[in-house]
């Protein structure tokens, strides 16, 4: 048994949320913008993908199923093979031309592994990481 650990991030788009629901659902495109992800394929079910992460030496595979979806607002997900994830990303209307974003992050980390995920040690790369998804994510969608 492994430990889960967790990681959110935020950032604010000057899009309409209509739009940055529309970017963030084509899951095909995410390695455009999420770095460590090497590649998403959508399944004969719309609600299942698989998923492969290539990062610091590691690779990680695994299929997700979105648990929930309300457009415009939240996608929930969770791993259904390989790499124990789950997730959320929701989406704030702050105005008819802003949007914030946050996204959470959860996986499960074999126990030989878990030590050195603390967020002293690499915890930290990982926060770090995923904002800098999120902004290019950000730069993406205000770039049309």
């Amino acid at each position: 048994m492994g430990k889960w650990l967790e990681h959110s991030v935020t950032t604010e788009i000057k899009a309409p949320v209509a739009r940055v629901w529309e970017v963030w659902s084509d899951l095909e495109a995410m390695p455009r913008w999420m770095r460590w992800i090497e590649s998403v394929v959508t399944l004969d079910d719309p609600d299942l993908t698989d998923w492969t992460l290539a990062a610091q030496g590691f690779r990680f595979h695994w299929k997700a199923r979105i648990t929930e979806r309300v457009d415009s607002q939240r996608l929930h997900w969770e791993s259904v093979g390989g790499l124990p994830t789950k997730g959320a990303v929701r989406f704030y209307p702050l105005g008819p031309d802003l949007t914030a974003v946050k996204l959470t992050v959860s996986y499960e980390l074999p126990g030989a592994l878990a030590p050195l995920m603390e967020p002293t040690i690499m915890g930290g790369i990982v926060t770090r990481e995923l904002q800098a998804n999120l902004d290019r994510f950000r730069d993406l969608v205000e770039k049309g």
